[in-house]
């Protein structure tokens, strides 16, 4: 095979590599929207390839199986919608301090999402795969929250990591905000209460 062949093959196996990725973002895309809009349990994968522009076999070659469509998903809008950073908030002295200016991050961060999370929160559990996704990544880090917020010196520990837990869940944001809290209001409003739990 002489130099230009070569050169010439390497070209269409990059040109092909790039239209296989332009393929898999776009069943992404398609995937992430019609989560917002309808829903994962009413998001079916003919629609899916609708929207892509691809066929129904193109979505499964790409994705084998939901759990890898939605860690795709779920990777493509965090990139898209940032997690806050608290960092700063949990190396603060005071343990209320701490505790109110996480949840102040994490109720703007569901109010910026709203029609995403509440669908995805929704549909949890009718969709095994996005069940289990859920519970590796969403869960586990407000698990995390909780446990590094839930100690504090003079507190009944359990009863304050539950409270903690309480209010980082989505639910708990929605019910205070429908209530007619703004997200300082329901910040406070939960942090007094995770306070209360002081021996």
């Amino acid at each position: 095979m002489n130099t230009m062949s070569i050169e010439k093959r390497k070209y269409e196996l990059k040109s092909r590599a790039a239209a296989q990725q332009q393929t898999r973002e776009r069943i992404v895309t398609a995937t992430m929207e019609l989560h917002q809009e309808v829903g994962p349990a009413l998001t079916t994968v003919a629609e899916v390839a609708r929207r892509a522009g691809v066929q129904r076999l193109t979505v499964y070659n790409h994705f084998p199986d939901e759990l890898e469509l939605f860690g795709a998903c779920q990777s493509h809008w965090m990139r898209l919608h940032p997690l806050p950073e608290f960092a700063a908030a949990l190396a603060a002295a005071d343990p209320t301090e701490r505790v109110r200016a996480v949840l102040r991050g994490q109720y703007g961060w569901y109010r910026e999402t709203e029609p995403m999370a509440e669908n995805i929160q929704r549909d949890r559990r009718a969709v095994p795969a996005l069940d289990s996704l859920l519970e590796r990544t969403a869960d586990a880090r407000l698990d995390q929250l909780a446990d590094e917020l839930g100690r504090s010196p003079g507190t009944h520990g359990g009863d304050r990591r539950a409270l903690v837990r309480l209010a980082l869940d989505f639910w708990t944001w929605r019910r205070l905000s429908s209530e007619g809290l703004d997200d300082d209001a329901a910040a406070d409003l939960m942090t007094a209460a995770i306070d209360s739990a002081r021996d």
